[in-house]
């Protein structure tokens, strides 16, 4: 089967969304399928290049690094014919979409004129997006009322529609989308996360001290709330004696840095910077629990790789985390700014060995659901029913 798989967002776009798109086209191409991606460009220029073994067809962009570091973004101005061609030219059996910004609707336009199926997955919350804006409140609401206006003109078009979690596929119908949602999960390489992966060379390459290691992975941007985890940690550490490791990078870092150090809790705090794929599943087994305060988490790879990782979860009772992460079970929940609880709950697991191990064994089990192979297996369902259906 001949899939292109188009999205504004993808490498180098450092998010759950880009990091979704390179595993699906990755996964699709590995089960036998002939892939392309369609996204930004790395220049001013239209361009074919290859990443990670996928081919793709990079549309013209510009570079948002005000914004955001390493954000691309297409305008659309001069991108119409060029998409158009390149449809035509790969002649894809279906499409799938991972979002509506700019390049999606050009292909929507052209999919249509060749009587090509599409399907899409939804990754987008507008609370991902508005806080770089820096909008005053009152246009806030109106913003997101737009953007999910935009979002349901693409939407409502395509033959299937997904994202990853029920609380996600219940936001679609808050915001009015009639057409029927599926929910499938992201999922989680479970033979590529495990808790038997050897971490040592990391832990020396970061010069981590040998004590118990809090861990938290992913954009250090505002919506994450990592100044919440700081601010409480001078009473954890009165308590427990733990480093908290801040893995990845983003906007917020200096920010960070300098509230750790007010809070005199900087030799408490290892911020790791960029982590590469190649390492990142043998650093979450040096952790013994995982950290998340995330408000727009329509799901969240990076718990889903701590849990099959096996790790405890502190999580923000928020979206869609408490279908990952369940009250005393693998891990603790708390309600957003209940420092008192977040701090305690962080407490309790690391003064209580035999609760960290019960929690990280449950977090092993329950991970099971989310094996990448299930998922991957469901969207080719999908593809080969679509395409049918067309025949």
């Amino acid at each position: 089967m001949r899939i292109l798989i188009v999205t504004d967002n993808y490498y180098p776009n450092v998010n759950g969304s880009s990091y979704f798109t390179q595993r699906l086209a990755w996964y699709m191409k590995r089960r036998g399928h002939e892939v392309e991606v369609m996204s930004a460009s790395r220049s001013l220029k239209h361009e074919h290049f290859v990443h990670d073994g996928i081919d793709v067809f990079g549309v013209r962009s510009f570079s948002f690094s005000f914004i955001y570091n390493d954000f691309r973004f297409c305008l659309p101005i001069g991108i119409k014919h060029a998409i158009e061609a390149e449809v035509k030219r790969f002649r894809p059996d279906v499409i799938h979409v991972q979002d509506h910004f700019v390049i999606v609707p050009v292909v929507a336009k052209a999919a249509k004129k060749l009587v090509i199926p599409m399907m899409g997955t939804n990754h987008f919350m507008p609370e991902n997006i508005l806080h770089y804006l820096h909008l005053p409140k009152y246009l806030e609401k109106v913003a997101k009322n737009w953007a999910w206006g935009q979002f349901r003109k693409v939407f409502e078009d395509l033959s299937v529609v997904t994202t990853p979690t029920a609380t996600a596929t219940g936001l679609l119908k808050e915001v009015k989308l009639t057409k029927p949602v599926l929910p499938v999960s992201n999922g989680v390489d479970l033979q590529k996360f495990k808790p038997s992966n050897d971490g040592e060379y990391l832990k020396k390459q970061l010069a981590l001290p040998d004590k118990p290691i809090l861990m938290y992975v992913g954009r250090l941007d505002k919506e994450k709330n990592l100044d919440l985890i700081i601010k409480i940690l001078p009473q954890v550490l009165a308590k427990v004696d733990l480093q908290f490791m801040i893995v990845g990078k983003g906007a917020e870092q200096e920010k960070l840095k300098a509230l750790a150090k007010d809070l005199k809790v900087a030799q408490s705090v290892t911020f790791t910077g960029f982590v590469s794929d190649a390492d990142l599943p043998n650093l979450y087994p040096l952790a013994d629990c995982f950290v998340i305060a995330g408000i727009a988490e329509l799901q969240s790879l990076v718990t889903m790789e701590a849990m099959a990782s096996g790790l405890p979860v502190v999580a923000v009772n928020a979206m869609a985390l408490p279908e990952l992460v369940k009250q005393g079970d693998n891990g603790f929940l708390f309600e957003l700014n209940d420092k008192e609880s977040l701090a305690q709950d962080l407490i309790d697991i690391f003064s209580n060995q035999d609760l960290r191990e019960k929690m990280a064994r449950r977090s092993l089990e329950m991970i099971q659901v989310h094996d990448i192979n299930k998922s991957m297996a469901i969207f080719e369902s999908l593809y080969n029913d679509i395409r049918n259906a067309k025949k």
